[in-house]
């Protein structure tokens, strides 16, 4: 009975969210004439407050929660929020440059858009691109990891949940609500998860720096491995402060300043702007003026999630580095260092071996254990036959679990909103993917080639169709992506193929209305042959961003020279809304006030 309070707010929570989402889109009309705008794009009826939280939760999932805050407790630091606030500033500019466009030719899809500049041939690519990449990669991925979190989560609460039931629980919560609602229903589950998610941050925030202003200094670990040099008399904040100097800084080896020159802003501008699974919150908004305030207000909220998630995760290191060390050992089946052991009774062995920097410090007499015999066998067999492997006694990943699970108290109700919080962001990604991959493969194939003369609600019926179908396929494959390994990675490394591409043919048809009509598709394909033959032969000459940056270049290069080649009628975006469009003058202030905020945070933090 230790965690009734908890077990019953977590239940309330979720029967709550499940609840507001279905009342609030009980009222849609799938037989009219706007049957399936009302059900793909909420009626494009969305307030700016509504979009603003939905883009959150769309975006933070367990695997952001997980992912960040172990970045925070690794070698990152600090620097891993340039996803964050590099995104604050994207998301201003789509507000004022790309959602204007989108709005105005009254797409429903942003592949559409590709056919209004190009042919239906780019839009068909992209469309196909993007729906594999949806359900082959972030659906099952979203589940996969959200049900990993939860059976872990569960276990805190004396449950048993096994990996596939996770999965299934996860793909039928989110299937259920959005094949019922829609967007509609996203939406308004979203506001409360979003607010959930950010309360939650903010909860796990405050106990641990209540943690480590009451830690005996000798337990503490500072960021760079080494014990901690501070005074016993510190409070939380100076103890921060002191502890995790090397980790406060945005220009780091895993997160260099020149990635913030171009090649940090490409999946950026992909993901804010041209990504379905996104933008479809902006394509149902009641107006331009609601479209970027809400915009805005996300990119507020940017700013404020490392300082929620990847703050926890450095503390978590000063904290936990015993735990994670433990976690680590126990994924290792026993010691990290088993192969290294193995290896030094093998005579024939060719295999060198990287320790982690803070273990070195630490551990200096294992460091310079690992470092002679490393000379030795590049002595032995040659420097040019040497194998590296990487050794790493610590398992970051662990920094939020060990932060909800030895932190947070039992049986007050805290518990249990921090984990349906974190169980809310799983769920809203989710239903985001499966809204955004439906709705794709809807009103770009099923109504463009198969029955584009069908009715509403058969085009409803088709997406909810959909929606079981991908989420069926989610829930089976997931529990099984280890055996999957190799097939998983290569389409989740096909998203580097097209989004580029993407990016590529929507900036250079922005700015070029003359080209010939196959731009598109040349632009798309070109990109994905580049990419290839950068990977194929120059995977570890760079950092992935700056190959993503050179993809841009060559391909912006050769639209360009189609272009001069290759002349059509200019193509003009004519207006086919009715809603108003007049630009939010108090969003564009806030907005620029986001920009301002974001450079300044650079400023403190370099």
């Amino acid at each position: 009975m230790g965690y009734l309070v908890d077990i019953i707010v977590f239940v309330a929570f979720v029967a709550a969210v499940l609840f507001v989402g279905m009342y609030k889109s009980k009222g849609e009309d799938t037989h009219g004439e706007t049957g399936a705008s009302d059900y793909f794009l909420a009626g494009r009826g969305l307030s700016w407050w509504l979009i603003g939280f939905s883009l959150i939760a769309a975006n933070i999932s367990a695997e952001q929660f997980v992912g960040m805050s172990g970045q925070g407790a690794g070698f990152e630091g600090l620097s891993v929020s340039s996803w964050e606030w590099i995104a604050a500033i994207t998301l201003v500019v789509v507000a004022f440059v790309l959602l204007p466009y989108f709005l105005k030719t009254g797409i429903t899809t942003i592949p559409e858009f590709l056919e209004v500049r190009y042919n239906h041939w780019a839009r068909l690519v992209m469309t196909l691109s993007m729906t594999l990449i949806l359900v082959g990669v972030s659906l099952i991925g979203v589940i996969y990891a959200g049900a990993i979190t939860m059976t872990k989560l569960f276990h805190e609460f004396g449950m048993e949940v096994s990996l596939p039931m996770a999965c299934w629980i996860l793909g039928g919560l989110a299937a259920g609500y959005v094949a019922v609602g829609g967007l509609k229903a996203c939406a308004w589950a979203d506001l409360l998860q979003g607010s959930a998610l950010i309360l939650g941050g903010a909860i796990i925030t405050y106990f641990a720096f209540h943690k480590l202003g009451i830690t005996d200094i000798s337990s503490l670990v500072s960021a760079t491995g080494e014990a901690a040099t501070v005074d016993a008399s510190a409070g939380a904040m100076e103890r921060f402060n002191a502890l995790n100097e090397s980790a406060m800084h945005m220009d780091t080896p895993a997160m260099p300043w020149h990635i913030l020159l171009i090649g940090i802003w490409i999946p950026n501008f992909y993901y804010w702007g041209l990504n379905q699974y996104i933008t479809q919150r902006i394509l149902g908004s009641a107006s331009l003026g609601d479209g970027q305030k809400g915009l805005v207000l996300a990119a507020g909220m940017k700013l404020i999630i490392p300082f929620i998630i990847v703050i926890p995760g450095i503390i978590a290191f000063n904290l936990f580095t015993s735990e994670m060390e433990e976690s680590a050992n126990i994924d290792a089946g026993g010691s990290v260092f088993s192969v290294y052991e193995a290896a030094t009774a093998d005579l024939a062995n060719n295999k060198v071996f990287t320790l982690d920097k803070k273990y070195v410090a630490s551990h200096p007499e294992k460091a310079l254990e690992i470092t002679a015999f490393n000379n030795a066998v590049v002595a032995r067999v040659g420097a040019d036959k040497v194998v590296t492997e990487a050794i790493n006694p610590y398992k970051y990943d662990s920094a939020m679990g060990l932060l909800i699970t030895k932190l947070i108290p039992r049986n007050k109700g805290v518990l249990g909103f921090v984990i349906a919080a974190l169980l809310g962001a799983i769920i809203s990604s989710l239903a985001a993917v499966l809204n955004a991959a439906s709705t794709l493969f809807t009103m770009d194939v099923y109504q463009r080639y198969i029955r584009p003369k069908a009715s509403q609600f058969e085009f409803v019926t088709f997406g909810r169709v959909c929606i079981g179908v991908f989420v069926v396929i989610g829930c089976v494959v997931a529990p099984k992506l280890v055996e999957f390994k190799s097939i998983f990675e290569f389409i989740q490394s096909f998203q580097g193929y097209v989004s580029t591409g993407i990016l590529a043919v929507f900036i250079y048809g922005l700015l070029n209305r003359t080209s010939g009509k196959w731009a598109g598709v040349i632009g798309i394909v070109a990109n994905a042959v580049i990419y290839f033959y950068m990977q194929r032969y120059h995977a570890d000459d760079f950092h992935f961003l700056h190959s993503m940056s050179i993809c841009l270049g060559a391909v912006l290069i050769i639209l360009f020279v189609y272009g001069l080649i290759f002349k059509a009628p200019r193509v003009e975006f004519h207006t086919t809304t009715t809603m108003d469009m007049t630009t939010s003058k108090p969003a564009l202030m806030w907005g620029l006030g986001v920009c301002a905020l974001t450079v300044a945070l650079y400023v403190i933090f370099w």
